[in-house]
């Protein structure tokens, strides 16, 4: 699935699901991301805009090249590898990864009157998500499986190259550096892991435009060779591989001002120049652990009882741009990285919204929103939307109609809710900050593709969506026959005044046709022994959400949620809850003299239904849930956070939650679970 202040008048956050940073990668966060969509708009025919207002400086202003830039990049790539597996016999053959990558830069440029440019730059990129983009090679024998997993690629290179105005062509080379991980899985007894680096050069060339005084964007080709890598596991399993990596990506850089810099004048470094687009970002990281408690048994998806602690780390931009009247586009590029506890699994009520359900010892880049919005205005009263991450700043008529069709989250335009939202700023269980029952379509991180209607009135919305859903439980692949398959939402959102204090409830009704399992079908047949992938068929979901947000005074608020699913087949997408009930209050600072911290107190009941629970007894598994037998109790969750603000960017929040029953184990439990959370945004 966004998060902080970087929200819209349509949904409050772009949650992942349940979706460690490295020392070596703290910079990374505020530089992430680049410009699909600002490639688009800078590229865009001008006439297109012509009554679009422009900030001065004219967009046409010649482009001074000389200073230090930051960055990002997007784009494609492909590594390939010749491999040899020794264990003694050998095995040899070629392997390919390829997909999208992402990553950042940052460098120095001289342009000389000749029109000659020097320059230097160094980048890092990583590939995305999807665990086969990053495989390089896979070799078996009788004896071993060894998998070559590519973590990272980055260069330190030269650039020369020719500027002629607002352009430069260019072609660049130095010093490329790699790291990866190989991974032998033997017949009998454990993985065997070894993290290799190799060194080798890259060379490449591109073309860059500068389409404001201090933006430019750009499209570059890079090849890299590295040198071969020899592994030798514990077990004396012996692996060798070369390597080689090519690249197209485009690329968006902005230009800094160097501190005592000759006639330096101040900017805004997140300034676009232009009110066509906007850019805003956000880097969080958040430490989560516990002490041991009492477990007599443990499952395959049991919080194991032993001390834990993991860190998760998210890394966004939001490139936003006008493209017609009423048109708009949203690229969201990010870097994910990090584990929840225990793999994520092992409560209902998932301990940390940041936590997805893929586990990235390095950052991996996802293309996480790419949408298009058109909004049409019926005239009357107007209002002003705030500019944030996922809404660009503009006056809009009360009345309107919103169509969004695109890649981003269900509940960035469902279920939004002012003080349960948020997991970058407010509460961080999955049942708090969102609705436990409701199956939302997603892939592991919180995602889908679909296309939305939002009908808007002063005292009311109404909202439909149609979503993609996964192609079975708990996937990344995305079940693609449109309309037979897939999740129909509904929203009616009705706004009062109680007491003279604003409130909202919120009305969710759902529907998801999937290709799903039945708990009872699996149940009924012990010869399937509780494999429930062997009653997959098309089915039917159901469900629906209550969502109540009420304003007690300007400083203090209250919320709540009540969600229900029918509970007889799979859980597709969230997490595994049937019924869930959760009450919370939020409180700003100012009456103590910081108004903009946050205290946040709230709490969750969450239960299965009667063949869900039986499943899981029985010793079935759910996508976060089963310890292999199950003395049943609801789980019951109670959250205290308080956000403290160090700037007007920066909040530092301590957060503890006590969860009795994790997983609906009466035997298992209780459990204290503390976090910290540094969340910076512009």
């Amino acid at each position: 699935m966004t998060k902080g202040d970087i929200k819209t008048v349509r949904a409050e956050n772009t949650t992942r699901h349940g979706r460690s940073s490295k020392g070596v990668f703290a910079g990374l966060g505020i530089g992430l991301g680049l410009g699909l969509g600002l490639g688009m708009m800078a590229l865009a025919d001008p006439a297109g805009a012509a009554d679009l207002p422009v900030k001065a400086p004219a967009m046409r202003a010649i482009f001074d090249w000389t200073g230090f830039y930051v960055g990002a990049h997007a784009g494609y790539g492909r590594g390939t590898s010749n491999a040899v597996l020794i264990d003694p016999t050998m095995t040899a053959g070629p392997g390919v990864a390829s997909g999208l990558i992402g990553g950042v830069q940052a460098g120095y440029n001289h342009r000389f009157q000749s029109g000659v440019l020097l320059g230097v730059e160094g980048d890092i990129t990583f590939p995305s998500y999807f665990i086969s983009n990053s495989i390089v090679s896979l070799l078996a024998s009788p004896r071993s499986t060894v998998t070559e997993g590519l973590d990272y690629v980055g260069t330190v290179r030269g650039r020369v190259g020719y500027t002629a105005g607002s352009w430069l062509v260019y072609a660049t080379g130095g010093l490329a550096f790699a790291g990866e991980r190989f991974v032998n899985t033997p017949a009998a007894g454990n993985d065997e892991k070894v993290i290799h680096d190799r060194l080798g050069w890259a060379a490449g060339a591109g073309i860059e435009y500068g389409f404001a005084p201090d933006w430019s964007v750009k499209l570059e080709y890079l090849y890299s060779r590295f040198e071969d890598a020899n592994v030798r596991f514990p077990s004396g399993t012996q692996f060798a591989s070369s390597l080689d990596f090519q690249s197209l990506r485009i690329g968006l850089n902005r230009k800094l001002d160097w501190p005592g810099a000759p006639n330096l004048q101040p900017k805004d470094p997140t300034d676009p120049e232009s009110d066509r687009w906007e850019i805003h970002g956000q880097s969080t990281f958040l430490p989560q652990g516990y002490p041991a408690f009492h477990a007599p048994y443990s499952g395959p998806n049991s919080l194991t009882p032993a001390p834990q602690a993991q860190e998760t780390w998210s890394n966004s931009l939001f490139l936003n741009a006008r493209l017609w009247e009423g048109g708009e586009v949203y690229y969201n590029p990010e870097l994910l990285q990090g584990f929840g506890l225990n793999n994520t699994v092992g409560l209902a009520g998932f301990s940390n919204g940041e936590a997805q359900k893929s586990n990235f010892p390095y950052p991996h880049y996802n293309t996480s929103r790419l949408f298009l919005r058109q909004t049409f205005g019926f005239g009357g009263e107007q209002e002003d939307l705030g500019s944030s991450g996922t809404q660009l700043a503009e006056k809009v008529d009360v009345s309107r109609l919103t169509l969004q069709a695109g890649k981003f989250a269900v509940i960035d335009v469902f279920d939004g809710n002012a003080y349960a939202k948020d997991t970058r700023k407010d509460f961080m269980n999955w049942s708090i900050w969102a609705p436990g029952a409701f199956d939302y379509a997603a892939d592991k991180l919180g995602l889908t593709y679909g296309m939305t209607a939002e009908l808007n009135q002063k005292r009311w919305a109404l909202r439909a969506g149609y979503f993609l859903m996964d192609a079975v439980s708990n996937s990344n692949n995305m079940d693609t026959n449109l309309f037979r398959r897939g999740e129909y939402v509904g929203e009616f959102e009705t706004r009062y005044q109680l007491f003279g204090e604003p409130g909202k409830l919120r009305t969710i009704v759902w529907l998801n046709s999937v290709f799903s399992g039945s708990y009872r079908e699996t149940l009924d047949n012990p010869a399937l022994n509780l494999d429930i992938t062997q009653t997959r068929t098309s089915r039917i979901k159901y469900g629906y959400v209550f969502n109540l947000e009420q304003a007690i005074t300007s400083n203090i608020g209250v919320f709540a949620r009540w969600s229900w699913n029918d509970g007889r087949n799979e859980i597709m997408s969230f997490t595994d809850i049937d019924r869930s009930l959760s009450l919370g209050t939020s409180l700003d600072g100012h009456m103590w003299g910081r108004e903009d911290d946050t205290i946040g107190i709230a709490g969750a009941i969450n239960a299965l239904s009667r063949d869900h629970r039986d499943f899981i007894a029985a010793g079935g598994l759910g996508p976060l849930i089963g310890d292999g037998q199950l003395n049943y109790r609801p789980e019951r969750i109670l959250e205290a956070y308080y956000a403290y603000a160090l700037t007007k960017q920066i909040t530092l929040t301590g957060d503890y939650q006590f969860i009795t029953n994790p997983a609906y184990n009466a035997d298992r439990g209780p459990v204290s679970i503390f976090s910290a959370r540094l969340h910076g945004e512009f």
